[in-house]
Parts: C-alpha cells; structure tokens; sequence
C-alpha cells in the first residue's frame, strides 16, 4: 500500500511539476528565473510585472479569441456529424462497423504536416486559408473520428429495446432522437465534444501552416519564444492553461473510461 502512494506521489510531482515552474517564472522577477544561470526552485519574490508588461507590449486578446473560436467549433461540427455517424455504425453490423471505424482512426495515423501543405494550397483558391471556418475543417481530420468513435460505442451501448418501444409508442425519428435518444447518451456526447474541444485547444502542426497570418495562441506562443519575449510566452501559457483546467473541471465527471469508450450509463 506504502508503496501504491509513494508512486501516486512521483507521478503527481512528474506532471505538476512542469506547471509550477511556469507559475514561478509568470511571478518571480526575471533576475530570479530566466536571467539567472542557476534559478531555484523555489520562489525567492513574488511579482505581477511579468503579467502587466506582457499583456500591455503584446498581442494576446486576438489570437486566445481566435483560439476559443475554432475550438467551440471544432467540438460543434463534431457533435453535428459525429452524432449521426456514430448513430448510423452503431445500428451497422460488427463486420461492417469496426473496417469503417479503423478506417476512420487511420486518418491519424498521418502525420499533420504532410497532409497540410497541399491543403493549404487548395484552402487560398476556396478562400478558406488563414480563416477560423478553415482552420477548424482541417483540425476535424484528427477531432472527428475520436467523436464517431466514441458516439458509435455510446448509441451501441443504449438498448434497442428502448428505440423499439418508442416506434411502439408513435415517436418519429426527430421525436425519438430529440426525446430519448439524446437525453440517454448525454455523458457521451459531452464526452466527445470536450476531446474535440481540447484536442483543438492545443493543436499546433495545423494551425502553423493554415493559419500563420493571424495565428491561434499555440502559435502566437512560439512566435515570441523564437523572438525572445520569454516573459510574454510564459504569461499567455499561463493563461491558456486556464480555459482548460475549468472546462475539465466543470465536466470532469464525463472523463471516465466509460464514457470515453462509448458506454453510457445504464
């Protein structure tokens, strides 16, 4: 049992870790973090300079607005095409459903930059290039079947029982779906459209190649890193971390593994 703690305690420190030392440089003076050859640990003044001076010098607003943007929507057309996806291979048979779903998984397994240049080249003729409808169609290629995925095991695990009693009862199939079937696969829905939503959030390989004019905050991020403005990536990193940690902790009673594999409550 000694033993199960001391490991949750390594862990806990191992993923925290990263976080803390970008809180203690957002707040610490320079001299104390990224001036000093040696910075400690720990943290020796505490100070709101960092925050003031990148939030005044640099452009944050425009890119985090852009980035909630094509986030909320990448989770929203993934719920608008997933849903009736996952709904339509969950009443497939298994032979038939699972080829198309590793189908679909298959489209991750290639990598982003090599699909995002010719996109990009077709994005400037349709006038979609360096845009947040763009942007978000794009990033679908990694967010959707992660969203079919998990609404195609969320609608296999609802009894057809149910369906057929609703026929039964006279529902149509807006009825059904609008009444029944929804309601009862909620905690799934939500499910997909949080992984879509961060999967998103942190997305870079994309956002860097179809949306390099007026860049998402990952991007904004790493552009001030390469010029030297440390301090202004460390305060917005410290920002973007925010979103994420409410969002999950609002909904973090859906990212179980049930959910995330498709099932849903009985």
């Amino acid at each position: 049992m000694k033993l199960s703690y001391i490991a949750v305690i390594i862990f806990s420190i191992y993923f925290l870790l990263p976080l803390y030392i970008l809180v203690m440089i957002a707040f610490s003076p320079a001299k104390y973090t990224i001036e000093s050859l040696y910075p400690p640990l720990t943290f020796k003044s505490f100070t709101l300079n960092n925050l003031v001076y990148a939030f005044t010098q640099y452009d944050f607003i425009h890119p985090f607005i852009k980035s909630l943007s094509v986030a909320t929507l990448v989770g929203i057309l993934g719920l608008v095409i997933g849903i009736p996806a996952g709904y339509g291979l969950s009443r497939l048979p298994g032979k038939i459903a699972y080829p198309l779903l590793v189908l679909l998984l298959v489209t991750n397994m290639v990598p982003g930059i090599v699909v995002a240049i010719p996109i990009s080249a077709e994005f400037i003729r349709l006038h979609l290039f360096d845009s947040i409808p763009g942007l978000a169609l794009v990033q679908e290629l990694i967010t959707l079947p992660l969203a079919t995925f998990i609404m195609q095991g969320t609608f296999s695990a609802v009894p057809r029982e149910i369906e057929y009693q609703a026929r039964i009862d006279g529902a149509s199939t807006l009825s059904y779906f609008k009444n029944v079937l929804i309601p009862t696969a909620l905690p799934g829905i939500i499910a997909a459209f949080l992984i879509s939503w961060m999967f998103s959030w942190d997305e870079f390989t994309y956002a860097i190649i179809i949306s390099p004019i007026h860049p998402t905050l990952p991007v904004e991020i790493y552009v001030n890193i390469t010029r030297g403005n440390e301090l202004a990536a460390v305060a917005f990193s410290l920002v973007f971390t925010i979103p994420v940690i409410i969002l999950t902790l609002f909904l973090q009673k859906y990212l179980k593994g049930e959910y995330l594999a498709g099932g849903v409550k009985a």
